[in-house]
C-alpha cells in the first residue's frame, strides 16, 4: 500500500511538472522568454588544483558525502555536483563526470570492503547476483536516456522533478526506518527477556542464564570470506553487460549527432538492455513460481517478494528511472536502486552493498567515457577520487562496527534516508537559484531542441 502511494505521489507530480513545461514550451516566443542562447553555454571551467578553504571545504564534503553514501548505497552525487559548482566553481557538466568519478571510487573501496563481510544471517554472499543482474541493465539504459533529457529538459524541470523524487523516496525510507527500529525493539527486548529468565531441564528457574548455541557458526579467514562471496560466472556476465554498452557508447560517440547511425546505435541499446533483463527476469519467476508448487517458502534471491510480472515490471520501470535519473544528475542510480531493495524485503546490508556494487558498474561506464571526451581534469579527478576511496572503505568501517554494536540494521536506512533529503536540499537550492536567474535574464526555459544542442 505504501508503495502504491509513493507511485501515485510521484506519477501525478512528475506529470504536473511536465505540463508546465509544456505549457511553458507553447507560449515560447513571448518577449520574456525570447533568449535561446543563456541555457545553452558549454563553456569549461576548470579551476587549478591548489590548496585554498574552497579546496580543503570540498574536501571535508566530499569524504563526508561518500562515507554516508556508499553506506547508504546511493552514491552522494545529489551532493557532489552542488558542491563542485558552488564551492570548487567547476562548470556543470565537469562537475557531473567528476562526481562521477567519486562515485566510481567510493563504491569501489565500498564494494572491496563489503567483499570481506560475512552476510548476517545466512551463508551465502552478501551481494545478490541475481538482483545486480537483473537491473543493471536497465539502469544503463536509463542513463543513456537521462543524459539525452538533460539536452532537452529545461533546467527548472529537471529541478522540479529530483526535488518531487528525492522528497518521496527519503520520506518512504525514513518510515521504513522506523518500521525497522521498532521491529529491533521488540526482537531486542524479547531475546533480554529469553536471557533472564530460562527453566533447566529439571524445571528449576535460572536468572541471568547464559549459554552458547549448541551449533556455533564457524568461523571463516578474510580470505574464505572473500573467496565466498566472488562469484566468477556472475561477474563475467555483468563484465561482459558493461563492455557492451560501452562499444555503444563508443560507436555511438563516434558517429554525427542525430545521423541514422546516431540513431541505429541508440536504439540498439533497448533490445540489448531488454533482452538481458528478460533472461533474469524468466529465471526469477520460473524459479520463484517452481518452489510455491512443491511448498518450498525459501525465497529464491534476498528480495522477500514474489516474483510476479507485475513486481518484474515495476523492477524494470524503476531500474530505467534510476538511471534516469542519475544521466540527469550525474549520479549513479542508487537514489532509487537502494530505496527499492529495501522495499522489495532485502536486509540493509545486503541492500547496501548490492547497491555500491550496482552503481561501480554504472558509475565506471559514464567514467570511461568522459575521460575519452576530455570531460574532467585529470588533477582533480584523482584527488577526489583518492578522497573518496578512503571514505567509501572508512565510512563501510564505522557503520558496520556501529551497526554490529548496536545491533541496528536499521541505522543504514536512517543514513540512506538523510543522504537523499539532504540531496534534495542542495539540488534544490542549486536549481532554484539557477532558474531565477535565467528567468531575470529573460533566458528561454522551454524544451530544447535535441540535435543543435548536441
Amino acid at each position: 500500500m505504501a508503495t502504491r502511494r509513493l507511485l501515485v505521489y510521484l506519477l501525478s507530480g512528475f506529470s504536473v511538472a511536465v505540463l508546465a513545461a509544456l505549457f511553458i514550451n507553447h507560449n515560447r516566443y513571448q518577449p520574456l522568454l525570447s533568449s535561446l542562447n543563456g541555457s545553452s553555454n558549454t563553456e569549461k571551467v576548470w579551476p587549478k588544483l591548489k590548496f585554498s578553504w574552497r579546496l580543503g571545504l570540498a574536501t571535508v564534503i566530499g569524504f563526508l558525502g561518500s562515507a554516508f553514501g556508499t553506506v547508504g548505497g546511493v552514491g552522494g552525487g545529489g551532493i557532489f555536483v552542488p558542491m563542485l559548482t558552488l564551492i570548487v566553481g567547476f562548470d556543470t557538466k565537469s562537475a557531473a563526470a567528476l562526481s562521477k568519478c567519486m562515485i566510481m571510487a567510493a563504491s569501489a573501496a565500498s564494494v572491496w570492503y563489503n567483499l570481506r563481510v560475512q552476510h548476517p544471517t545466512k551463508d551465502v554472499p552478501i551481494l545478490d547476483y541475481d538482483l545486480a543482474l537483473l537491473f543493471q541493465p536497465m539502469l544503463l539504459l536509463g542513463i543513456t536516456l537521462g543524459v539525452a533529457l538533460s539536452v532537452v529538459f529545461p533546467y527548472w524541470l529537471i529541478t522540479i522533478l529530483i526535488i518531487i523524487l528525492f522528497l518521496g523516496t527519503s520520506s518512504r525510507s525514513f518510515f521504513k526506518g522506523i518500521e525497522m527500529w521498532k521491529e529491533e525493539t521488540l526482537l531486542k527486548t524479547e531475546l533480554a527477556r529469553r536471557r533472564e529468565t530460562s527453566v533447566n531441564s529439571r524445571g528449576e528457574l535460572l536468572i541471568d542464564t547464559d549459554y552458547e548455541p549448541l551449533n556455533s557458526p564457524e568461523e571463516k579467514s578474510a580470505m574464505q570470506i572473500m573467496c565466498s562471496n566472488l562469484r566468477w560466472k556472475w561477474i563475467l556476465v555483468l563484465l561482459a553487460v558493461w563492455v557492451s554498452f560501452l562499444v555503444l557508447q563508443f560507436l555511438k560517440n563516434a558517429v554525427a549527432a542525430c545521423s541514422v547511425w546516431y540513431w541505429v546505435l541508440n536504439v540498439l541499446q533497448f533490445p540489448v538492455a531488454f533482452a538481458l533483463f528478460g533472461y533474469e527476469a524468466v529465471k526469477l519467476y520460473t524459479e520463484s513460481r517452481r518452489r510455491k508448487m512443491t511448498g518450498n517458502t525459501e525465497s529464491v534471491c534476498e528480495a522477500s517478494i514474489e516474483w510476479t510480472p507485475m513486481h518484474l515490471a515495476l523492477c524494470a520501470l524503476c531500474g530505467l528511472l534510476g538511471g534516469t535519473v542519475g544521466g540527469l544528475l550525474g549520479s549513479g542510480g542508487g537514489f532509487i536502486l537502494g530505496p527499492l531493495l529495501l522495499e522489495i524485503g532485502v536486509i540493509p546490508q545486503v541492500s547496501s552493498a548490492t547497491a555500491t556494487f550496482v552503481m561501480l558498474f554504472s558509475s565506471s561506464l559514464s567514467v570511461v567515457e568522459f575521460y575519452f571526451l576530455k570531460r574532467f581534469p585529470i588533477p582533480y579527478a584523482l584527488y577526489l577520487m583518492a578522497v573518496s576511496i578512503l571514505a567509501g572503505f572508512w565510512g563501510q568501517f564505522f557503520v558496520r562496527k556501529l551497526v554490529a554494536f548496536l545491533k541496528r540494521a536499521s541505522i543504514i536506512v536512517f543514513i540512506l534516508s538523510a543522504v537523499i533529503f539532504a540531496s534534495a536540499l542542495t539540488m534544490g537550492v542549486v536549481g532554484i537559484e539557477k532558474s531565477i536567474q535565467m528567468i531575470y535574464n529573460h533566458e528561454f526555459m522551454g524544451f530544447l531542441d535535441f540535435c543543435s544542442n548536441q
